[in-house]
């Protein structure tokens, strides 16, 4: 039987006015997440407070930046699966039970869904699909992941974690780990009812950054990668030099 026990990562900084909801939305689901790891990095304000008001358990990671903080949380994850989400996200009832019921055939490394952002006008996943599918076209028909509902073994996680690229200023974080996940021969899939609301905050308040630097950090990406080979082992045993973008 395979154990799809999860632990759900939540790297946080300064997110005292949003991290409770958060947590008030795992609490509520259809099946319980086996473990709960807010990651505070360095916060100022009452970000740890909140988390351990809630009781879930909190480590501190003081270099700051999304990478550092999503890998310390990676690395402290006790479950089989490790779903990742961010601070001003609210799972939808049924988040928790379609992870499980995926990961349950045992034959992917990575999963992950729609995002919907809860707080903008267009309350659609329209912009999102179409940014998967461009993902998709660029990595020849295979998946990526999205930070804000990203599911990934720990097995996998242990297999890419020394490869993964470490500067938030240079690459998407969700796409750079996917490219190592495939690239180590893991699968990803997407399901269309794995639906994460993420709130649309940056693009409100700065719309020409947020598009302007996501925009560079994701083709610098694919950029990077083309330049790069590594060395993995296939199924047989056998070590095969792969393109991180084949």
């Amino acid at each position: 039987m395979i154990d799809t026990r999860i632990s759900v990562v939540i790297p946080a900084y300064n997110e005292e006015k949003r991290l409770g909801e958060c947590l008030s939305h795992l609490a509520k689901q259809q099946e319980r997440p086996d473990e709960i790891i807010v990651v505070d990095n360095d916060s100022t304000d009452a970000t740890t407070l909140i988390a351990k008001s809630c009781g879930v358990r909190v480590v501190r990671e003081k270099q700051r930046g999304m990478i550092f903080a999503r890998n310390r949380g990676f690395n402290e994850a006790y479950f089989p699966i490790i779903a990742r989400t961010d601070a001003d996200c609210l799972p939808p009832p049924e988040w928790i039970k379609i992870i499980k019921h995926d990961f349950a055939t045992g034959d992917i490394d990575g999963l992950t869904g729609p995002v919907i952002f809860y707080d903008l006008p267009f309350r659609t996943a329209i912009f999102d699909t179409l940014y998967l599918n461009f993902v998709k076209l660029l990595q020849s028909s295979k998946e990526t992941l999205q930070g804000p509902n990203m599911i990934i073994t720990r097995s996998m996680w242990k297999r890419v974690k020394h490869d993964v690229c470490l500067t938030d200023k240079q690459v998407h974080e969700d796409v750079d780990l996917a490219i190592h996940i495939l690239a180590a021969h893991g699968v990803i899939r997407r399901n269309p009812r794995l639906i994460m609301c993420s709130s649309g905050r940056r693009i409100v308040s700065n719309p020409q950054s947020f598009f302007g630097e996501y925009t560079i950090r994701f083709f610098n990406t694919f950029r990077i990668h083309a330049q790069k080979k590594i060395n993995r082992p296939s199924a047989d045993g056998k070590v095969t030099e792969a393109h991180l973008t084949s």
